[in-house]
């Protein structure tokens, strides 16, 4: 079985989705529509732009689920998922790719949450953190035991743990990790903390765009980030999708499943190879690599 996962933030490079332009139609109209829906040329930025504004939040995001989106709809019928996953902002690519979402409905609501993100970021200086070789047991006991918001966000492979939450309470955290063994403690470049109740400010105002957006049944089940388990009912992925930006991202519980439900193939879709990677760490014995696309 096939299973196609869709990166989040950190994967944009200048130059994306360039290829797919020049060569498919059907991207450039795409591209075009994504430039009206906006009002400000993401394309452009996405071909010329520099890599400073390509790190803004709020181009960051849609050009991310543009690059993705777009390459699902140029491989037309080749792109045949049992089950779609993605890793934060990447599950509003999937439930594009698997027709919960319209193209139009998914990149206004990326749009919307970015924005609601960078809002969120600016009110309260924050920040996040990877710990490296140290127990998840033990990553979340310490942030536990932190007088501050700090929690365990996104659980990116085995060994692999992002923390999340205010300046003071991720390096106090850093420290205790160190002295508990961990190989590393390094604070992200990143805007905010993402996926602690930080972002509850971005979270309220994404969930009256959500709850005003249709939701269709799926073509095939998401794992989504917040349960880690194949969903196909459209009310219950729009609630999951409400609680994400403030619950962590369960992406080693979520390829697992996915592994336990049949799937022998992870094919990802969208700029970079960072999810290939995380999954070849979780399950070694299944197959991962990239997308192909017809003629390129």
């Amino acid at each position: 079985m096939k299973a196609y996962i869709f990166p989040g933030q950190g994967s944009q490079f200048v130059g994306m989705g360039k290829d797919l332009y020049d060569q498919h139609e059907l991207a450039r109209n795409l591209f075009k529509q994504a430039d009206q829906i906006l009002g400000f040329s993401i394309s452009k930025e996405m071909f010329e732009g520099s890599d400073e504004s390509l790190k803004q939040t709020k181009v960051t995001q849609p050009a991310i689920f543009l690059h993705s989106v777009i390459m699902a709809k140029v491989m037309g019928a080749s792109f045949r998922p049992d089950m779609v996953a993605g890793h934060s902002l990447g599950e509003f690519s999937a439930l594009v790719a698997n027709n919960t979402l319209s193209f139009e409905d998914g990149l206004k609501l990326v749009s919307q949450r970015a924005l609601a993100m960078q809002k969120a970021c600016e009110a309260q200086p924050s920040t996040m953190a990877a710990i490296l070789a140290l127990a998840d047991e033990k990553v979340e006991e310490i942030c536990a035991s932190i007088n501050g918001v700090v929690v365990a966000a996104n659980y990116n492979c085995p060994g692999q743990l992002v923390i999340s939450g205010s300046i003071e309470a991720v390096n106090e955290a850093c420290e205790k990790m160190k002295e508990a063994g961990a190989k590393r403690a390094l604070v992200l470049p990143v805007g905010g903390a993402f996926h602690s109740p930080l972002m509850e400010p971005a979270r309220q105002e994404l969930e009256a765009a959500i709850k005003a957006t249709p939701f269709h049944t799926p073509d095939c089940p998401v794992y989504q980030n917040v349960t880690a388990s194949a969903v196909s009912d459209p009310i219950e992925i729009q609630k999951n999708l409400v609680i994400q930006l403030t619950a962590a991202v369960r992406w080693t519980q979520s390829v697992q499943a996915m592994v336990k439900d049949g799937a022998t193939e992870f094919i990802e879709v969208g700029p970079g190879k960072v999810l290939q990677g995380l999954v070849k760490k979780i399950a070694p014995e299944v197959e991962a690599g990239s997308a192909i696309l017809p003629g390129v």
